[in-house]
């Protein structure tokens, strides 16, 4: 499922073709994604001007007038498509299991289409939503009360938001005895991350992730908030980490996977300089974990 850096990476690739552009024309083409859409889906839509396209731990916002925000994720194989013209799209959120060359519209997976209304020298755009799985949601919220909304209700911060600091951290793993990896896997406590950046930021903060939260000491959770951050940050500058799934805007895949220290390399050697350790892969509550048994303690 992508996390925060390919949510950010689809919104900044969407965003230069959707703001400050208005719907002209929306479609459900079926009543459901994972969960029912709103019955007047369409209707809310059309003549809306989108006003900015924002995120919130794995949630794309689209900012409309008239005082509402559409909700949307993309759970396992969403992704949104750009048709201007024609019937060729480009892909702020192509995946890599989709067959080589152009992408068609229309194909049976394609579940809502937003028409945006064209101008004297540019044609009608066509924002796809794309969802095999049917994993995605869409649903509406009142801009100035999102944080109400039950899928946004209770998020914690942002983890390249400045309320993210290692004494916010600290007082979250205070006397926890469940393992940080759990803890950070929860939306609750930060929003945004998954399995992938966890243990990578686990790794560079040389904190084992079964480690109980509230047994870390306060100079190595200051550690793990840089970690987090600088892995994040490393990882939307590289356009998000694909693995089998994420492309981003140019259709290229992005390029943080190759830089992975732990994720994925089972069996291989450490590449922390004078660590001696091999790549361990473990199951936590029926997920992976990648670490070094070495260098993380």
């Amino acid at each position: 499922m992508p996390e925060l850096p390919e949510v950010e990476t689809v919104r900044r690739g969407l965003a230069p073709h959707v703001e400050k552009h208005r719907i002209f024309r929306a479609e459900a083409r079926r009543r459901d994604l994972r969960w029912p859409l709103p019955s007047d889906f369409a209707q809310r839509l059309e003549a809306r001007r989108i006003t900015s396209l924002a995120r919130r731990g794995k949630f794309l916002l689209w900012h409309l007038d008239g005082g509402e925000t559409l909700i949307s994720h993309l759970g396992m194989s969403g992704r949104f498509l750009i048709l201007a013209g024609g019937t060729e799209a480009r892909l702020p959120g192509r995946f890599a299991h989709d067959p080589a060359g152009a992408q068609e519209f229309p194909t049976r997976h394609d579940h809502v289409v937003l028409v945006l209304a064209g101008t004297t020298t540019e044609p009608l755009r066509r924002i796809v939503f794309r969802d095999p799985r049917r994993f995605g949601a869409m649903d509406f919220a009142n801009t100035k009360h999102l944080d109400t909304h039950p899928w946004l209700k209770g998020l914690g911060p942002e983890p390249l938001g400045e309320s993210f600091t290692p004494e916010w951290l600290a007082e979250r793993f205070r006397s926890r005895r469940a393992p940080v990896k759990n803890l950070l896997l929860d939306q609750r406590i930060l929003a945004g991350l998954g399995n992938i950046y966890v243990s990578e930021a686990l790794h560079r903060a040389r904190i084992a992730p079964r480690r109980a939260g509230g047994r870390i000491g306060a100079v190595r959770i200051g550690n793990l908030v840089q970690a987090i951050r600088a892995v994040l940050l490393e990882a939307i500058e590289a356009g998000g980490s694909s693995l089998r799934d994420f492309r981003h805007a140019d259709g290229e895949l992005g390029y943080f996977q190759h830089q992975f220290a732990v994720y994925g390399r089972e069996a291989e050697a450490c590449p922390k300089p004078g660590c001696n350790g091999v790549i361990r892969r473990t199951l936590q509550s029926g997920r992976s974990s990648f670490w070094c048994p070495q260098c993380q303690r």
